[in-house]
């Protein structure tokens, strides 16, 4: 068992650890690009393009990406902080993250609150924003919600990912000191926190005047970002491309798809009525295990699969994302690649706009109706908004103010 000493446990261990991620694997980003588009379009109110998202066809969805590719990014942006600089600068570098994070959730909840009390009182419109994402309480009360929303004892709906980013965040000093001891007592911790998040024992309040909890419970989802961390860092080893793997995840992801998809559920229920009533009575059974508060296993098992899956298919290093060649075919691929992984690489300034833009797209769509033109307009001009975000900002971390050397 591989252990550190007393005098080193938070002293730069850079030469101990075998080839830590130092640079960023063009499937991360790829991958966590595809999500940023995917959480757009699920977040625009009654868009029909929702209907069609991972979500519908499984247990995981995007969230579940946002959240591995963000841990595997962290062992790229903390994780060799902790390893060449030691514990407290690892720490420190995380506290500014977690820093950088908060206020990116208090400034999104504001902008959000104001845009919508900002429709209600033009009086254009036959609804009421404010109600329509359960907001009336903080403008009925604003004085004690504004404790609230700061100390994170109130999270409103809509408003619950970061949140849950910031807690999973302030566990990396305790994981990495575990790690010092041993990997293996870090993923038991690991392990034991989502098991006892299971029981509901971990749930945080979310609102003062009701029982509801945070909607993402981050002593359960930790688990998956942490995973996402243990890979990145190599401390869990890739999978083999293997047929046998192949086939077990393919036929997962295709047999669960009835039990964890109201839509697949409906299609095969038209089609036969009989398999469908012993489909539905498994639903119970699972419910537990299917989660999306405490992310429950059979969540955890599904991503797994379909993230195995997509890592097979981009192979090794993700070369096959990058087409090769002149043909048309290749030049638009390779210009789509450019933009989905410039998204990805900028997913927090991505997420808090494409959150505050969702829901003025919807306020657009309420007055052009959402026929297929409409709906289609609206989704490509959001598209077009979070990739020109990315890239925005993507330009002020170059600071190109200062004077290059």
């Amino acid at each position: 068992m591989a252990t550190a000493s007393p005098a080193s446990d938070f002293a730069p261990v850079a030469s101990q650890t075998a080839a830590p991620a130092r640079t960023r694997d063009p499937r991360l980003d790829f991958y966590r690009g595809i999500a940023m588009f995917i959480i757009l379009i699920a977040h625009i109110p009654n868009d029909p393009w929702a209907r069609w998202i991972p979500a519908r066809f499984g247990y995981s969805d995007a969230t579940e990406i946002f959240v591995f590719c963000s841990g595997m990014a962290s062992a790229i942006a903390f994780g060799g902080a902790f390893l060449r600089k030691g514990w407290w600068l690892g720490t420190a570098r995380v506290t500014y993250r977690i820093w950088q994070v908060y206020w990116a959730h208090i400034g999104l909840f504001f902008f959000v609150a104001m845009s919508m009390a900002a429709l209600d009182q033009t009086g254009w419109f036959d609804k009421t924003y404010i109600s329509s994402l359960n907001l009336q309480h903080f403008f009925n009360d604003p004085a004690s919600q504004m404790v609230g929303i700061f100390t994170l004892t109130y999270v409103p709906n809509y408003f619950d990912i970061l949140p849950m980013y910031l807690v999973v965040l302030a566990l990396m000093p305790l994981y990495m000191a575990l790690y010092r001891v041993n990997f293996w007592l870090m993923a038991a911790v690991s392990v034991a926190i989502w098991f006892v998040a299971q029981t509901g024992a971990l749930a945080l309040p979310a609102e003062p005047w009701s029982g509801r909890q945070w909607f993402f419970n981050p002593f359960g989802w930790q688990l998956l970002f942490f995973t996402g961390f243990a890979f990145m860092r190599g401390w869990i080893p890739a999978p083999p491309v293997s047929k046998t793997l192949i086939w077990a995840a393919a036929l997962f992801l295709i047999l669960s798809a009835p039990f964890g998809s109201w839509k697949v559920f409906t299609w095969i229920n038209d089609a036969a009525p009989d398999l469908g009533s012993v489909i539905r009575k498994g639903w119970p059974l699972t419910a537990d295990l299917r989660g999306k508060t405490e992310f429950g296993l059979l969540r955890y098992v599904h991503f797994l699969s379909l993230a195995y899956l997509g890592w097979v298919a981009a192979g090794e290093h993700g070369h096959r994302l990058i087409a090769t060649g002149h043909t048309l075919g290749a030049r638009v691929w390779q210009f789509l690649l450019m933009v989905i992984t410039k998204v990805g690489q900028q997913s927090l300034a991505v997420f808090v706009f494409s959150m505050a833009a969702a829901r003025l797209i919807g306020v657009v769509l309420d007055q052009t109706g959402r026929d297929v033109a409409s709906v289609f307009a609206a989704n490509m001009i959001g598209f077009a908004m979070i990739i020109g975000v990315a890239y925005l900002a993507a330009w002020f971390k170059s600071q190109p103010w200062k004077t290059k050397k």
